[in-house]
């Protein structure tokens, strides 16, 4: 708790980039990458591990798209990491011929060039259309394969597999051909998944929703390690501080979603910089989240860690080149 202080403290003193400028925060930025290389599984787990002191990294929803930079995009994540220490959470999803590519939506006409369905085109016929922005500009990008996606974040950074069409034992056998144990984790949506997941390989990690101190209840219950999971407590965070206490008492961080509420005021235009929604940001890190899954994360996470920095215990695995 004293760590959480010293840290909510330093934020509110600390001036931050306006958003007016349509720009992330630049000074560490400018120094390269910001990587997240735990060796090991068990060095990812330590990542997450509950501890008292603030884990300094954001989830960027679709891996931060914006302007110039389509979401579920390999550039896109580089453009995200330049700013920040973020995991990625990306979609995989079916094309007809069996490849699995990196997209959203069912169909193709709001992110790419394309019409149709991803799961009726072939990934060959699907390498042929560009990629949109945010704001619906057409760029050069293509939309990758989850092969692809899973070598780039080798020695960059955490990904976090979504579900969509693609099952539990079909991602497991991914990450298992890429030896990726160390830097993926899946999203499951179901107690049932969690099992299956770590019944078919106990080395991989989970992003699992755990909304309620019942639900805490319930999945201890299922013989599931606490240290293979984050608990997502909700898009809507929680208000109840004995949930996100009885999740860090099993040793597991906490996160919560911004996707949908905070981040629309500043992508929309609500607000003239993110330094007005500061303190609502704290605020959800003040009652117990650990971590935060947002759609923009080249600005968020300067906002709350750039001037924190890495604790001691984690400089291994967090650095900047």
């Amino acid at each position: 708790m004293q760590h959480r202080i010293i840290l909510l403290v330093t934020l509110l003193l600390v001036p931050r980039l306006s958003l007016s400028q349509e720009q992330p925060g630049k000074s560490s930025a400018a120094a390269g990458r910001h990587c997240i290389v735990p060796k090991t599984p068990q060095g990812m787990m330590d990542i997450f591990k509950y501890t008292g002191e603030p884990v300094p990294l954001v989830s960027g929803h679709r891996g931060g798209a914006g302007v110039g930079y389509p979401e579920n995009c390999i550039p896109t994540f580089e453009h995200t990491l330049q700013h920040t220490f973020a995991m990625l959470e990306i979609d995989p999803r079916y094309a007809k011929d069996g490849a699995i590519v990196v997209h959203h939506d069912p169909g193709l006409e709001r992110t790419t060039t394309g019409k149709g369905l991803v799961a009726d085109h072939t990934l060959a016929e699907l390498k042929q259309l560009r990629l949109k922005d945010t704001a619906g500009n057409v760029t050069d990008f293509q939309m990758p394969t989850l092969d692809e996606a899973l070598e780039w974040a080798r020695g960059k950074t955490i990904l976090v597999l979504d579900q969509k069409d693609v099952p539990v034992a079909a991602r497991v056998k991914k990450v298992e051909e890429h030896q990726a144990e160390a830097y993926v984790m899946l999203i499951v949506y179901s107690f049932k998944d969690a099992q299956a997941c770590y019944a078919l390989n106990p080395k991989i990690m989970m992003e699992v929703m755990i909304p309620s101190r019942e639900k805490v209840a319930e999945f201890d219950a299922l013989g599931v390690p606490w240290r293979n999971i984050v608990a997502f407590v909700g898009h809507i965070p929680p208000e109840d501080p004995g949930l996100y206490e009885a999740i860090h008492a099993k040793g597991t961080c906490c996160m919560i979603g911004t996707s949908r509420n905070l981040d629309r005021q500043f992508s929309g235009g609500k607000v003239a910089t993110i330094k007005q929604l500061e303190p609502d940001y704290l605020a959800f890190l003040k009652r117990g989240a650990d971590l935060i899954e947002t759609d923009i994360p080249a600005h968020l996470g300067p906002l709350l860690f750039e001037s924190a920095g890495v604790p001691p215990s984690k400089q291994d695995v967090f650095y900047v080149k």
